[in-house]
């Protein structure tokens, strides 16, 4: 989508973005093509010259040009060209704030490979790892993923983000992740009764009763979250290409989901919910 957007460039906004693609100008080659047919040159058109600044960044793979011209709202746009500069991300916690708590697992899914960080084994990793990217997708990771990381390794992520809480807010989809992805007909292979409440619990099982299925049930969990976010990418990204009204743009083919490479222990959950009397609604 990037190749087909000029909101990025100044002066053109929204309407004047739709106008060009009225007029069938639906790429950066179109518009170029359009000023050479009609005799205007690079130095008489400014958009011209910032499109020649987009091919230029699109081709050296910078993604924090678009992401710092680009508005917030538009952010998604980013996915398609950057795709193989994505990590998606999501952490747990013991659920204390950014500045008294801890995170206590972190997985991670690039589209190709899932890892998966605990506290007190490889967690510090994680940091190693992760400017490996360019772009993070998260779920509310802008107000509490990334803030958290920060925090916790007293790091800086200056990377590009696309949060999908707001992407899918855009289109209809409120509520936690779970609720987003329940009304988009997702579903979680035996953790649909488990949240970051109940991961708590675990975390807690796996530490203080050193129980392994404990901590081998939080990471399915944790990894579920983070394997769904591609497909919600990959969901929001096409709805937002549909509500653009225009049949010019590609959109994500269907992505296999991958196995989790954890499996909740059912047992394990079942002994946690009838001690603690917890009841996920």
């Amino acid at each position: 989508m990037i190749r087909n957007s000029f909101i990025q460039i100044p002066g053109i906004g929204k309407k004047k973005e739709i106008a060009l693609w009225n007029d069938g100008v639906f790429s950066w080659n179109n518009y170029i093509n359009n000023k050479k047919e009609s005799g205007v040159t690079l130095h008489e058109d400014r958009s011209l010259l910032h499109i020649q600044k987009c091919i230029s960044n699109l081709a050296k793979h910078q993604v924090d040009y678009f992401y710092n011209t680009l508005p917030s709202s538009e952010e998604w746009r980013l996915f398609r060209e950057f795709k193989n500069h994505c990590l998606f991300l999501d952490i747990e916690t013991n659920g204390g704030d950014s500045y008294s708590g801890f995170i206590t697992t972190i997985a991670t899914y690039d589209g190709n490979e899932i890892k998966y960080y605990v506290n007190g084994k490889n967690l510090d990793d994680f940091i190693i790892d992760v400017f490996n990217y360019k772009i993070l997708i998260t779920y509310n990771g802008k107000s509490f993923d990334i803030p958290f990381i920060e925090n916790f390794f007293n790091v800086e992520l200056n990377h590009a983000q696309i949060d999908l809480r707001y992407t899918l807010a855009s289109l209809g989809f409120k509520g936690g992740l779970k609720s987003c992805e329940q009304q988009l007909g997702l579903h979680r292979n035996g953790l649909d009764g488990v949240d970051g409440y109940f991961a708590i619990h675990l975390w807690n099982d796996y530490y203080y009763n050193a129980n392994p299925k404990a901590l081998e049930s939080l990471l399915a969990y944790n990894i579920e979250d983070s394997i769904n976010l591609e497909k919600l990418m990959q969901i929001a990204y096409n709805m937002k290409i549909d509500s653009l009204g225009f049949e010019n743009f590609e959109k994500i083919p269907n992505y296999s989901k991958p196995n989790n490479i954890f499996q909740p222990h059912f047992e394990t959950i079942s002994k946690i919910k009838s001690k603690t009397g917890y009841d996920y609604r």
